[in-house]
């Protein structure tokens, strides 16, 4: 079961004991006697992922495989994404004194959050394979990744509400036109700023890299009312936004 797998026995250790020396999760119970299915096992290792109690795993446990990928395609994910973004839009009815004076921002993460890995990710068993960065780049650079549909309303709404749009992304400098191309292709028009990793940025952790770009924005005079992103590190670190919201995303960790 992996490396991932390890990690996500420390969140049963209190479940089952982890003495069997032919341990299965579909041979197991919990202490009130109830079966843990594999069904049930990858639901919650979904939603632990979600919790951020699982952190750092490299890749999907292989036994999930299946049903992480009919998650990503499912209802559910279009339901879970679309509450989050609802969330942001009674955020900014209710609870956002804007100035209007072109310093209001907002800022989005890209992949994932804009727009979807999903297709490329099938091909890696929606997160079990081990992910090869230079495949991940090529496909990054046809600028065929769908919008998430849910996400280009928020950024329509941001947009005429006078909000500058800033997206920060963990991708590489290199691949800007492409990203451009793409997010102009599936309908993201109108951003203030797109912001890649360059060289001297490119070895530090993802939730340094967002934490200093916000830095300067502040430094810059902005007001950042709010932060989407799919992963922790894009909405973690200091400083912060008066508000995040984090999509589901269980098919990969970046720290």
């Amino acid at each position: 079961m992996g490396q991932t797998l390890g990690c996500y026995l420390g969140f049963f250790c209190l479940v089952v004991p982890l003495t069997v020396a032919d341990w299965n999760i579909l041979n197991q119970k919990s202490h009130n006697g109830l079966k843990i299915s594999l069904k049930n096992y990858c639901k919650s290792w979904r939603l632990n992922v979600e919790l951020h109690n699982i952190r750092d795993f490299e890749v999907v446990p292989e036994e999930c495989s299946e049903y992480i990928g009919k998650y990503v395609r499912s209802t559910q994910y279009q339901v879970d994404s679309e509450i989050a973004i609802e969330e942001c839009l009674v955020y900014l009815s209710t609870s956002c004194n804007l100035k209007k004076d072109g310093r209001d921002a907002w800022i989005f993460d890209i992949d994932d959050t804009l727009l979807s890995t999903v297709p490329f990710y099938k091909n890696y068993q929606y997160g079990a394979k081990r992910l090869n960065l230079t495949a991940l780049e090529e496909w990054m650079d046809k600028a065929k990744a769908p919008a998430l549909d849910h996400s280009l309303r928020l950024f329509n709404d941001l947009k005429s509400r006078g909000i500058q749009i800033i997206l920060v992304s963990s991708r590489r400098e290199h691949l800007r036109s492409a990203t451009i191309d793409n997010l102009v292709k599936v309908g993201y028009h109108g951003w203030s700023s797109l912001i890649l990793r360059d060289s001297a940025n490119e070895f530090v952790s993802v939730e340094k890299y967002k934490s200093d770009v916000r830095r300067e924005l502040i430094k810059d005079g902005y007001r950042i009312w709010g932060i989407v992103g799919d992963q922790y590190s894009s909405i973690e670190g200091l400083p912060s936004a008066k508000r995040v919201f984090k999509l589901p995303n269980p098919m990969y960790y970046v720290a």
